[in-house]
């Protein structure tokens, strides 16, 4: 699986990384196959999170006994400093390691939680002082609406960046969905680009759903393919599996056989999906 570097940090990060989130609920064994299938095709970054149910109680085993290797990024949603350090404690017991690769503040997407990520007595202090103790290496945000991340880019030298990335948001741009100028500010910082959502198709209409995910995924192998290469084709870094270990064969065979879309290519991808109502209106 082709590798790219994650920005500043310098790592080496397949093309698809671990979504943590495909195992918020599924047994130990459903668990292990998972893992087992990303690592057989070269995954080497997890991304998890406390906030995804049994995630990180179900990759504790196994990181106890392969943790070298793997780039391991965790996240916080606490915004002051008190918690937060109970939130780094914790997932490093839970997820049975000694160090984070990668610290991310999650799900930051308004000033008012910027600015409390970032203040006096906020997250950023307790993330700042795991890092001198070793017990973080970089330090990253994540959120859905492109300008507040450049916004945080601009106060703070972050590592990485974690938003959403997709043919559907082309298909219907606005001011708040525009990954375009979050691009260029993290390419300029040298941030590293991890890309969510690559694979999503709309909103869910029914009650019932079909797959784990919050969003209709791509379900066909063609369709996948070129949501996936799309992605792939913006200049990010990494795009993070989806949050149903049955798509995951699908995504990773997509991510095998990647090669740039060309700028043809990528218009008829987005023009396939414009009578998708875009999952990111965010205003």
């Amino acid at each position: 699986m082709e590798k790219r570097r994650l920005g500043k940090t310098g790592y080496m990060s397949s093309i698809v990384t671990f979504g943590g989130a495909a195992l918020w609920l599924v047994s130990q064994a459903e668990a292990n196959a998972g893992i087992e299938m990303a690592i057989q095709h070269g995954i080497n970054h997890i991304d998890v999170a406390p906030q995804y149910g049994q995630a990180e109680m179900r990759l504790g085993p196994w990181l106890e006994r392969h943790r070298a290797g793997i780039f391991l990024a965790c996240k916080t949603m606490e915004r002051t400093k008190i918690k937060a350090w109970e939130s780094i404690k914790q997932s490093l017991k839970t997820l049975r390691v000694d160090h984070f690769d990668l610290f991310q503040f999650h799900g930051v997407d308004d000033l008012e939680t910027l600015d409390r990520v970032l203040g006096h007595g906020g997250a950023l202090e307790a993330v700042l002082e795991a890092k001198q103790q070793g017990l973080i290496r970089f330090i990253g945000i994540t959120g859905h609406r492109p300008k507040i991340i450049i916004e945080a880019m601009n106060r703070f030298d972050f590592d990485t960046v974690l938003f959403p990335l997709n043919r559907g948001m082309a298909a219907h741009p606005k001011d708040s969905n525009d990954f375009n100028t979050l691009l260029q500010v993290a390419h300029k910082h040298d941030v590293g680009t991890i890309a969510i959502k690559a694979v999503a198709k709309s909103h869910w209409d029914q009650p019932m759903h079909m797959y784990k995910t919050w969003y209709v995924p791509f379900e066909e192998q063609s369709d996948i393919d070129k949501s996936l290469w799309y992605t792939l084709s913006q200049d990010i870094t990494t795009a993070a599996l989806p949050g149903d270990l049955r798509l995951w064969p699908m995504v990773i065979d997509a991510a095998e056989r990647f090669s740039p879309m060309n700028a043809q290519e990528q218009v008829e991808a987005i023009s396939e999906v414009k009578r998708y109502a875009c999952l990111f209106p965010l205003e």
